[in-house]
């Protein structure tokens, strides 16, 4: 549905998205992430016409962002990261507002303001004054907004940013429900909102492409590797890094935290085999007291981790 091709935007002489392709299929829900400043929002910018690319181009449908941006207008609803509502304006007259200038008639927009109202939860809400609304409120009547002409696809940028743990789980209901019937792009840095909402996953670092594909395909291109986590009390750690690091299968030990006599590492591990057991002999013929010893598998966050550290 969506194809991106050679995409690259310099502002001045520094590339905020360099030279990154890849495809957006029809009903998919895609969620890309990356540290500030790594491209996302400047892409969607390009994707929405917003902003032109110095170079590549982008292909909505069978249109073209250079030749054809109005046509592809129609067919994308955009929630930007602060959504651009009027305080002053009662929610029902401002969704009335976004309605006229949709051109969309009187009786169809009563109707789709009904409709819209219900789908974002914000019935309750409909003829109190904007400003007065919480961030999570508002974001749903910016959700509203950005739904108002049906589009096929929607984008939405940062959609969570700002808001409080229930809001954004009930953010992340609506973004699904409607991710059933449109395409749906959203731009996050929160991993657990893109792990529990999105079909698949880009990861941009630098304004390039540094991972493409889902939860699992990610995990499973990233290996096999693993991390044991070990929290010790007394012991230097000198001493305890040169006793574990000759087991084979440990590629790195990284201290987190010492403290009050307690020192807490994790290993980096490599292979199939567990070697918890290893490590344990360790410690016990070193007479370590343990306070806490477990094995920790590739997350989305240790991943991300890895393929942004240089920012």
């Amino acid at each position: 549905m969506i194809q991106i091709e050679n995409l690259t935007r310099y502002y001045g002489d520094v590339p905020a998205v360099d030279d990154i392709s890849f495809e957006i299929q029809k009903g998919e829900i895609l969620g890309m992430l990356g540290p500030n400043g790594a491209g996302k929002t400047t892409t969607m910018r390009m994707l929405t016409c917003y902003l032109s690319p110095t170079s590549g181009s982008i292909l909505v449908k069978d249109f073209n962002i250079h030749d054809d941006p109005v046509e592809i207008k129609r067919l994308i609803g955009y929630l930007p990261e602060s959504a651009p509502l009027y305080p002053e304006m009662l929610v029902y007259d401002y969704l009335r507002f976004v309605a006229d200038v949709r051109n969309i008639d009187t009786s169809a927009a009563d109707s789709r303001i009904k409709e819209l109202a219900g789908m974002c939860g914000i019935n309750e809400v409909m003829h109190k004054p904007i400003d007065e609304l919480s961030k999570g409120y508002k974001q749903r009547v910016g959700l509203a907004h950005a739904m108002m002409n049906d589009p096929e696809i929607l984008v939405l940028d940062e959609p969570t940013s700002g808001l409080d743990p229930n809001q954004i789980v009930e953010i992340r209901d609506i973004i699904k429900r409607i991710g059933k019937e449109k395409t749906v792009i959203l731009s996050t840095h929160i991993l657990s909102e893109a792990e529990a909402t999105c079909d698949r996953i880009v990861i941009i670092n630098r304004g390039r492409i540094v991972a493409d594909g889902s939860t699992d395909e990610l995990k499973r291109e990233a290996g096999s590797d693993y991390s044991v986590l070990i929290s010790l009390q007394g012991g230097h750690f000198d001493d305890v890094k040169k006793s574990l690091q000759v087991i084979p299968e440990v590629k790195e030990i990284i201290l987190e935290n010492q403290e009050a006599g307690t020192m807490d590492f994790h290993l980096r591990c490599s292979g199939s085999k567990d070697v918890r057991p290893d490590i344990f002999t360790v410690i016990k013929k070193n007479n370590w007291p343990l306070l806490e010893f477990h094995r920790e598998s590739r997350t989305l966050e240790n991943i991300f981790r890895e393929l942004t550290k240089e920012s």
